[in-house]
């Protein structure tokens, strides 16, 4: 039973270190990434959807984005949910391709971002806690159902850090990376 435990509390932290990852990748860096678009959705014949669902999204150059929609009745409306977003894209359009420039990050604006990606990261780390408090209740009350010993229950519960310091140092190493490519000109 403990080891079940300590197998859903990696796999919980495992989960929360993606979801921190998939936020930082969708931070502007001031070049073209496809993920920038990953929280765009656009009404298509009655339901939202994902840009990359109903289009083909490329990065020929390193500050170009490139839509080409299968079906061109749909550009307005790319254009306008990307102009609504919160991303500060302009999209421009020919009639059959949506071209968004990727504009240079202004030296504040990197810095803004970097404290973004610590905000991120502190709250992927409480999270993480979290998940260490959780397992450590019940990992508490496991011993007091007499089903692990006091040894048991404190060798889990070092177990348990173990997994805490892996996963918060992943968070860690991730946030270094994310802001030397934040503040790179």
């Amino acid at each position: 039973m403990p080891d079940m435990l300590i197998l859903e509390t990696e796999d919980r932290m495992e989960k929360a270190v993606e979801a921190i990852a998939g936020e930082f990748s969708q931070i502007q860096t001031g070049r073209a990434s496809l993920s920038l678009l990953d929280n765009v959705t656009v009404e298509y014949y009655g339901a939202r959807n994902p840009i990359n669902r109903i289009a083909t999204v490329t990065t020929p150059e390193a500050r170009l984005i490139v839509i080409q929609p299968w079906d061109k009745s749909t550009i307005k409306d790319i254009e306008k949910a990307i102009a609504q977003s919160d991303l500060g894209l302009n999209p421009n359009s020919d009639g059959a391709v949506i071209r968004i420039p990727i504009p240079e990050l202004t030296t504040e604006r990197r810095q803004e971002l970097v404290k973004l990606v610590g905000k991120i990261a502190e709250d992927g780390r409480v999270s993480i806690r979290n998940i260490r408090r959780d397992a450590n209740g019940s990992l508490k009350t496991m011993e007091k159902a007499k089903g692990i010993s006091e040894d048991d229950r404190r060798a889990y519960e070092e177990d348990v850090q173990d997994l805490t310091n892996s996963y918060v140092g992943q968070i860690e190493e991730l946030t270094k990376l994310k802001g030397n490519e934040l503040l790179e000109i």
